[in-house]
């Protein structure tokens, strides 16, 4: 169990160390920020599709796949609603203003269902695979390093980010061990929850890291994406 905690941790703290950088760096230019996120989307675009979709269709079905990506999208759309409309923009602020949690919300959507992957490997054959550890980072420093440079330029307390990063790693640790535990009697489940985590994603990429992307760092952006996508791609076929 510890070893499913601490493999998951591991594999969430890339989040603050890329938030680390989005914070000490100064004045981060916008380019770089949409550099990273168009990055982050193509290392997500091939964890979608080669480590969630297919795995929960092949174990679950298409039912499963279905319900999971419908319940993941919409708990995106609506908690992504409730952020925008609770940090509306005043008349003069950037209409970036909020992005930043839009990106963690996303990170965390993504990240549990990751940690139980994770659990489930050590439980199975008492090791991660390679692969799928360094896909899992490959995408979580752009996320840390995007989200917390606008939450920074958002005004908020590098504090109260780095705390909020340091939540995620350490949620991800706990949703890893009790996938350990609990592996017999949630087996079932895991294929709606890659579903789920994949809905999710697939709505932020959609709505958040896309858009900002391109607005940030122009043509540039699809070349990047197509980096992401090819390296995360590379790793994970290398299991």
């Amino acid at each position: 169990m510890l070893n499913a905690f601490l493999w998951a941790a591991l594999a969430a703290s890339a989040l603050v160390l890329g938030a680390v950088a989005g914070i000490t760096i100064k004045r981060v230019p916008k380019n770089w920020i949409g550099l990273a996120l168009a990055f982050g989307a193509g290392a997500l675009f091939s964890s979608i599709a080669f480590e969630l979709t297919v795995v929960a269709f092949e174990n679950g079905g298409f039912t499963t796949l279905a319900l999971g990506l419908a319940a993941g999208a919409l708990t995106y759309y609506l908690g992504n609603t409730w952020l925008k409309h609770r940090g509306r923009p005043r008349r003069g602020q950037p209409k970036s203003e909020g992005r930043g949690l839009s990106i963690v919300l996303g990170a965390v959507l993504d990240g549990i269902p990751e940690s139980i992957v994770l659990g489930a490997m050590i439980l199975a054959g008492g090791a991660v695979s390679p692969a799928f550890f360094a896909a899992v980072l490959l995408s979580n420093v752009p996320e840390g390093f995007s989200a917390s440079a606008d939450l920074h330029r958002e005004g908020r307390d590098p504090k109260w980010i780095l705390g909020l990063w340091t939540l995620v790693v350490v949620a991800s640790g706990v949703a890893s061990a009790l996938a350990w535990l609990l592996l017999d009697e949630a087996g079932p489940a895991i294929p709606f929850v890659q579903a789920f985590a994949a809905g999710g994603l697939i709505t932020m990429l959609v709505d958040t890291m896309i858009p900002e992307a391109y607005e940030d760092s122009g043509d540039r952006a699809g070349l990047v994406t197509v980096l992401g996508f090819a390296l995360a791609f590379l790793l994970s076929s290398m299991s």
